[in-house]
């Protein structure tokens, strides 16, 4: 069959142009191109692209009169047809219109043209409020009672996944770089430690990207005729809902062609449009005569470090504005030591020598939760995005199937609510805390489609008012919003601040605690998620493909993620200026607050759950009587409240180890975590802190060959673990993308 992939921008302005000019009010249905699609047959795929686009930019028009939008949408259909029909010239069984959409054809050979009409006219007309009424459609199979109370399962994936080819070295800086694929092998990331309380020492990584599975064809919106506000339509009495269509299966015979004789990567370009990161700085060297006190707030989100991983997996250079090297730490489990009890942190401290600068130490101070086994109810309110831009690639599918784990994990004496949200709240799915098993809590799952903007504001202001009052009915519970979305809002307030006080929570006795997952590369608001859960009690996490959503929500991560060890965490380390002249902490830099803010409780300390394990590194520069012995270099202090009684506790610890500790010969885990740590943090200055600022290139490119040289020596010890090849990986990336911007040595080669 003849393929045509290339827009005909021409007939799209002609498109654009007519539809301003004279058909300015019309508003195609969402689902018109999959109505179209499933009656032209499913081969034609290839050719649609530029169509779809055509026929959603009708959808953001609203109805001129029942009469000229009928007309209007039959021609578009029909020339979509035409314009396909005459592209089909090897395609053998497809031929031009040669009559008018009214003319009967038999139905053993009835013509595509036909088909796409009916579907055209039936999708003008089941839309205007007044024509709706009167339009029947023809059910494909007599409607069955029993079938339609049953609410449909959630969308699986049916695709094979393609397989991955090993990483390659990162492309030079250009417009346009030729995108790699991820490492071969797929990781397993892993939410928290297991329910045995057994260490891990395998250390965690993201999933290698799924194909793309295609959500099934949403439901009409209509405007609701007391309020305008969008509100999804619910299926009539006789109405099946729409099946999931399965996933693009690979082109034929792709998957056993030798890698290097497969057809090269569509050319991408640099860094995802319409990406939103805040660049926090770096903090610099603090001398101990000005200030010895270092305090802020434990951290376990690990987003940057997966953000970056997936947008290297897809061929973009990683954004500096996105590092944030506390979440690059955490992301890997260092296998430490549980505490000895269920009520304290197991806190331990090392000091070795600097891998980059040799008048330097390095000292690790990592904090580890304990596990727990709490039977304490749940009270579960999950905030769904549906808004348009959920439809980029398999955002919705990852959403869905996060949603539907979550609610599969739940037990009998826990509860769910669901709410969705565009412009405003899709109040037909809306379904207030029942059990997880209550078949219209499925249903809502099940039906998250993607349709206009995104007003945040709006959804979470309706989950907080539900969550509230489970809060109330069952006080014993613990209380979790969870907030799926890419985080583009653009309707009503949209700024993390004002939308959490709208949405504010004002018993701080048993906290609302709000959960934010990202989903998507390209536009996606990585800085209003991460501060909604920063200041709301929570923490973020980021999912790359539906494999890593049911991993992140299975039963047993869910439990450990579920229960919270310790709320508002903080931690406050004091250096002896006897010893230590200078200090700074790596990453952090949105997490570190005032000295006195240690004595309060504040919401915007983090919420740590069973299990979490927190590591914080300092670069320190020593005096000269301080080297080459066992010291005492400082200590450290906790603070945090009981999330059962909400009683404060407190513990501390010192911080020592023996100063003159070479870098080699540490521990292999202490060694990765300093790496990572310490690229994170070399790469994120790649970004000057003032605008206009010099940035020492060379050197940051120097620093991250120097890591890489240290990470190989790593190979024997961690090679088998997939998440050194997938930082090995990443490095790789960041330092090609560094060497881009180094300048010139002068000499010739």
């Amino acid at each position: 069959m003849a393929r045509n992939d290339s827009p005909d921008h021409e007939l799209e302005q002609r498109l654009r142009e007519h539809f301003s000019e004279e058909a300015r009010d019309l508003r195609a249905p969402d689902d018109l191109w999959d109505r179209l699609e499933g009656r032209l047959g499913p081969q034609q795929e290839p050719r649609f692209a530029f169509w779809r686009r055509a026929i959603a930019f009708t959808a953001t028009r609203d109805w001129v009169p029942a009469a000229a939008a009928a007309v209007v949408v039959v021609a578009v259909a029909i020339g979509v047809w035409a314009f396909v029909g005459n592209l089909g010239g090897d395609d053998g069984g497809i031929t031009p219109i040669a009559a008018p959409a009214s003319t009967p054809t038999p139905a053993a050979t009835a013509a595509p043209t036909t088909a796409a009409t009916e579907a055209a006219t039936e999708a003008a007309a089941a839309t205007p409020a007044a024509t709706r009424a009167a339009a029947t459609p023809a059910p494909t199979a007599a409607p069955d009672p029993a079938t339609r109370a049953t609410p449909p399962p959630a969308p699986t994936q049916a695709a094979t996944p393609e397989p991955t080819p090993a990483p390659t070295a990162a492309p030079r800086q250009t417009a346009t770089p030729v995108a790699t694929a991820a490492p071969t092998v797929a990781p397993t990331p892993t939410a928290a430690p297991t329910a045995t309380g057994t260490p891990t020492p395998a250390v965690v990584a993201a999933p290698t990207a799924e194909p793309k599975a295609e959500a099934p064809a949403a439901p009409p919106i209509q405007a609701d005729a007391a309020t305008g506000d969008g509100t999804t339509e619910e299926p009539a009495a006789g109405d099946a809902m729409p099946p999931a269509e399965a996933a693009m299966p690979e082109e034929p015979g792709e998957a056993a062609m030798p890698e290097e004789s497969r057809p090269a990567p569509k050319q991408e370009p640099q860094q995802p449009p319409d990406t939103t990161f805040q660049d926090y700085g770096r903090t610099p060297f603090t001398e101990t005569s000005t200030d010895a006190v270092s305090t802020f707030s434990l951290d376990t989100d690990r987003t940057s470090y997966f953000l970056a991983l997936t947008w290297a997996r897809n061929g973009y250079t990683v954004e500096p504005d996105s590092v944030r090297a506390e979440e690059w730490i955490n992301a890997f489990d260092y296998g430490y030591a549980p505490p000895g009890d269920d009520r304290s942190f197991a806190i331990t401290s090392d000091v070795v020598a600097h891998p980059l600068e040799g008048d330097r130490h390095l000292a690790r101070v990592a904090f580890q939760a304990p596990e727990l086994s709490d039977s304490t109810p749940l009270n579960v309110t999950l905030v769904l995005d549906a808004s348009g831009s959920m439809d980029y690639g398999n955002r919705v599918a990852i959403a869905r199937e996060a949603a539907e784990t979550i609610r599969q994990s739940l037990g009998s004496r826990d509860r769910i609510a669901v709410v969705h949200f565009t412009t405003d709240v899709i109040h037909a799915y809306t379904v207030e805390h029942s059990a997880p098993d209550d078949p219209s809590v499925a249903r809502s799952i099940a039906n998250l489609w993607p349709h206009a903007s995104t007003n945040v504001q709006a959804g979470l202001n309706l989950g907080v008012r539900l969550a509230d009052a489970a809060r109330r009915d069952r006080p014993e519970a613990f209380n979790y919003i969870i907030l799926m979305s890419d985080g583009v809002a653009n309707v009503d307030a949209t700024n993390p601040f004002a939308i959490l006080e709208s949405a504010a929570d004002t018993d701080s006795s048993n906290p609302l605690r709000l959960i934010t997952i990202g989903v998507g590369i390209e536009n996606y608001n990585d800085y209003l998620l991460e501060q909604l859960a920063q200041h709301g009690n929570g923490w973020y996490r980021y999912l790359d493909d539906t494999t890593q959503a049911r991993e992140t929500f299975s039963r047993q991560n869910w439990l450990a993620l579920s229960t919270p060890f310790a709320d508002q965490t903080r931690a406050q380390v004091t250096w002896d200026p006897a010893l230590v002249r200078a200090w700074r902490i790596v990453g952090y830099e949105n997490r570190i607050t005032p000295d006195h803010t240690f004595e309060q409780d504040r919401k915007e300390f983090a919420e740590l759950p069973s299990g979490a394990s927190t590591t914080v590194f300092y670069e320190l520069v020593l005096h000269e009587g301080a080297r080459d012995r066992s010291s005492t270099l400082g200590s450290v202090a906790l603070r945090w409240v009981d999330p059962a009684s909400g009683a404060s506790r407190s513990q501390s610890a010192s911080v020592s180890g023996h100063t003159g500790a070479s870098f080699g010969g540490g521990d292999r885990y202490l060694r990765l975590g300093a790496i990572v740590g310490l690229a994170a943090d070399r790469y994120s200055a790649l970004s000057p802190q003032v605008e206009g600022a010099a940035v020492d290139y060379a050197g940051i490119h120097g620093d991250l060959v120097a890591l890489g040289t240290e990470l190989g020596a790593l190979e024997a010890g961690l090679g088998s673990l997939q998440a050194y090849a997938d930082f090995r990986f990443l490095l790789k990336r960041l330092t090609a993308a560094a060497e881009e911007l180094a300048p010139a040595s002068g000499y010739t080669r």
